[in-house]
């Protein structure tokens, strides 16, 4: 059965990949991006590839105003959204608490947080008024396991894994599933973007060992959104073979 499904952080990483699965599958998308190139050639890819029908709304989700407004196109294309995969989100810098950038900390916590608040708020009204719907957070090790240079970035996926215990409770009542994935070490745009377009740093994190790729966490959105209707996954944590913690991974 065709679902709507709202992809935010869609033009690369995760995103991209799950626009592209659930395109191939026949479902209806809503791609959500800052990068309104990017979102654009990305539809016409899905569309053409695929013959899918999707909606891009470049936003800054950081923006409250501009969520609201994406969210209004969205439901009026479509009348409902089944599915919203809070996927964008960001790490910034690797600093220590006293030397670390406050830009970097307002970046991470207003798209890792309040990007996801503002997106849940509207999408979650109208999915309540419908009595159905599924929300899928993406969190991370990261929001289990504190490590050193990571106290805002931690910090914000500990808050992602909070808000979803939360609003499962809240959302119960009227049939709005609501699930966390949380990857490890992934090998996507993350530590190109963690470490400010540094590709000999970013190449680094993931030498010696064969990390997760996105299609990995693609997947098991995929199998978390097509369950049973009495079926709901809460939480799935997902790790390289070669990673034990968030700290921990052994290395060749």
């Amino acid at each position: 059965m065709e679902k709507v499904i709202l992809i935010t952080g869609a033009t690369s990483g995760f995103g991209l990949a799950m626009a592209r699965t659930f395109a191939a599958q026949g479902h209806a998308i809503i791609i959500t991006g800052r990068r309104e190139d990017r979102l654009h050639v990305l539809q016409q890819t899905l569309t053409t590839t695929y013959k899918a029908q999707v909606l891009s709304l470049p936003h800054d989700i950081r923006n409250e105003n501009e969520v609201k407004q994406a969210v209004e196109k969205a439901l009026q294309w479509k009348g409902h959204i089944d599915v919203l995969i809070n996927n964008a989100g960001l790490a910034a810098g690797r600093d220590p608490i006293d030397t670390a950038s406050s830009e970097d900390w307002n970046q991470m916590i207003d798209t890792n947080v309040k990007g996801l608040l503002w997106m849940s708020k509207y999408v979650s009204a109208a999915m309540k008024q419908r009595g159905q719907g599924h929300i899928v957070n993406i969190g991370s090790i990261a929001g289990k396991e504190a490590y050193g240079g990571g106290s805002v970035y931690c910090a914000s996926k500990f808050a992602v894994e909070a808000i979803t215990q939360s609003m499962r409770v809240d959302l119960l009542p009227f049939a709005i599933k609501v699930s966390q994935v949380c990857p490890g070490a992934a090998n996507t745009e993350f530590s190109l973007v963690r470490f400010k377009g540094d590709l000999a740093k970013a190449d680094a994190v993931y030498q010696g060992f064969i990390p997760l790729d996105a299609q990995d966490i693609a997947d098991a959105v995929d199998f978390i959104i097509h369950r049973p209707a009495h079926v709901s996954i809460h939480d799935m944590v997902i790790m390289p073979a070669a990673q034990a913690s968030s700290l921990i991974i052994h290395k060749q």
